[in-house]
């Protein structure tokens, strides 16, 4: 099969920043038009919506920065190349669904580790999609609220300008419309307690955590879940009280939130998804030729693999070919070991003749 080629070191930082403008750009465009021309965009959320173009710059960026690593555009590109191939298309979008369902629905990689880590994870995961589905599109202005006309008790939806249903006020569906976010928070909440718990009773996790990467983000979303919890107790049980301040606080809370997204931990909410290849390209190994040793002649992995980590080495300059014109990837593990072993051996006795021969002139 085709491999991908290969970027040019050096020509990475120019790449990467004209995607960042580039997706900053298609994000400012989409508001532009989903708002209708900004007459549906909110004025006083002008600071959520540019801290999300920053954030939509910094996200493409450093996607691709990723992608330019060899290893990544490898699999990338693999990815899409066996996903895609006519004959097992049907076939390939059923699996689709299947390790949808089961690694991002359901989470269950994870549940294999831990059924704590696995709480909070699904927690934390959904509470915090669940909030973004909601809060983007109202601060982009592509979906807002007004009551109708002729009846103050029905709220009208619309979506991109386009009326998409009504309801009234008291009902379920109000209710819930109201106060998703508050379950979102709850949610998060949720998960924010069950990983705090368990980097706190886990000993490996203790010994290995580091603030900015494991500890910041569960305390960012603590902040902006408990902050938007307190302006609806200062709504309905408070009338008000302190209500401004409030609403400062969790925004600065969110602002300081989307510009750390590129950055940190949580940009691996962008890089799961595309890791969905690899359980394409496990398969297509699987199935087609295999990989024999030169050494001892038994099959140790897919022919594909040892082909695409031989290019792979190639382009970040590791150089594993031998004098004999094989390569050491068409070595299996067990038989390196072998080598090594007696690589080693070889060493031993080398240095023992030249210690017994220093002996003898002593």
């Amino acid at each position: 099969m085709r491999q991908p080629e290969f970027p040019v070191r050096g020509s990475d930082t120019a790449h990467a920043f004209g995607w960042g403008v580039l997706v900053a750009s298609s994000l400012i465009v989409a508001i532009l038009v989903g708002s209708r021309g900004l007459k549906d965009f909110d004025p006083a959320l002008v600071s959520y919506a540019g801290a999300s173009v920053f954030a939509a710059f910094g996200i493409g960026y450093r996607y691709s920065m990723w992608l330019r690593r060899p290893p990544t555009r490898m699999y990338w590109y693999r990815g899409w190349q066996l996903f895609l191939q006519p004959r097992k298309l049907p076939g390939n979008i059923l699996h689709l669904g299947r390790i949808f369902w089961n690694n991002i629905f359901l989470q269950r990689f994870i549940e294999k580790r831990s059924r704590i880590r696995w709480t909070a994870h699904w927690f934390l995961a959904w509470g915090c999609l669940l909030a973004a589905a909601v809060t983007f599109p109202l601060s982009f202005g592509w979906v807002r609220f007004e009551t109708a006309r002729d009846n103050q008790e029905i709220y009208n939806a619309f979506m991109f300008g386009i009326p998409v249903g009504s309801f009234h006020l008291g009902t379920v569906v109000a209710e819930l419309t109201f106060n998703i976010l508050d379950i979102a928070a709850l949610m998060v909440l949720i998960g924010v307690f069950f990983a705090f718990w368990r980097r706190g009773r886990d000993r490996d996790a203790r010994s290995v955590q580091q603030f900015s990467n494991d500890l910041l983000p569960l305390i960012l979303l603590f902040a902006i879940s408990i902050t938007g919890l307190f302006l609806t107790a200062s709504t309905h049980l408070m009338h008000g009280l302190l209500y401004v301040f409030l609403s400062q606080l969790h925004a600065i809370t969110v602002i300081f939130t989307l510009l750390y997204l590129p950055f940190g931990k949580f940009f691996h909410i962008f890089q799961r998804p595309a890791q969905l290849g690899v359980d394409f390209y496990k398969k297509a190994g699987a199935e087609e030729e295999q990989a024999s040793c030169v050494r001892c002649g038994e099959a140790y992995g897919s022919r594909m693999q040892m082909e695409d980590l031989k290019a792979v080495q190639a382009a970040i300059g590791v150089r594993y070919q031998m004098a004999d014109g094989t390569h050491y990837q068409d070595v299996c593990p067990a038989c390196r070991r072998k080598n090594l072993a007696l690589a080693q051996d070889g060493l031993w006795k080398s240095l023992g003749k030249d210690v017994r021969g220093m002996g003898k002139e002593l």
